[in-house]
């Protein structure tokens, strides 16, 4: 079990790299592409309209054209990396906590509380990803295409997925989080703490 857990903890890092990756790359060739072609064709003006330089601008051109893809791709990509890394944040604190006050309380009263917290949680994940299944169901019955993708056999319910799958995710990492404080584990949510953070890096930038 604690192999598979290892398995796909490692596979979250990877596939979230993954989509970042590829949102960078997709939107740099973009960018690269539509601001080459001018360079070509000054150049082919300015060496007496050079048919070989100018020829180059054309195809880079047509390359960029042919991009009309791009955009709707990478918002595709950072709506799977939104969905995908919620459950990511819950894992590693990645999630801001707003929990100063809740701290000032004895440590049995913060277990309460974050028994109640992660109970809301649960059931505002779960409420999300029965509701959006739901929505996904309806779009694989349409079978609409995706914006702009649609000519490439991407439906809206390939990208829509992510949704239910996320909060399903969310919800897991939720009940984790639960059963660790009913154990005495942990008191609250896990969250990130701005502050102490902030108190470190202050600290070591003084000690440097």
């Amino acid at each position: 079990m604690n192999a598979l857990r290892r398995v796909w903890e490692h596979f979250e890092e990877g596939f979230i790299a993954f989509l970042l990756a590829a949102m960078t790359l997709i939107t740099f060739v973009y960018v690269i592409l539509n601001n080459l072609y001018t360079v070509f064709y000054w150049l082919g003006d300015t060496f007496s309209g050079n048919e070989t330089l100018l020829g180059i601008g054309d195809f880079i051109l047509d390359l960029a054209q042919g991009m009309t893809w791009s955009s709707a791709l990478t918002k595709a990509l950072f709506g799977w990396l939104i969905f995908f890394g919620l459950a990511y944040g819950v894992r590693t604190a990645g999630h801001i906590g707003v929990d100063a006050l809740v701290k000032l309380a004895p440590r049995g009263v913060q277990r309460i509380i974050g028994v109640i917290a992660c109970l809301c949680c649960l059931g505002y994940a779960g409420l999300i990803a029965v509701g959006s299944f739901d929505w996904v169901s309806t779009l694989l019955k349409a079978g609409i295409g995706a914006e702009d993708l649609g000519h490439y056999g991407i439906k809206q319910w390939h990208i829509g997925m992510i949704v239910p799958f996320g909060y399903a995710m969310v919800f897991i990492r939720f009940t984790e989080i639960l059963v660790r404080i009913l154990r005495n584990e942990q008191t609250g949510l896990g969250l990130a703490d701005e502050a102490a953070d902030a108190l470190k890096i202050n600290e070591h930038e003084e000690a440097k």
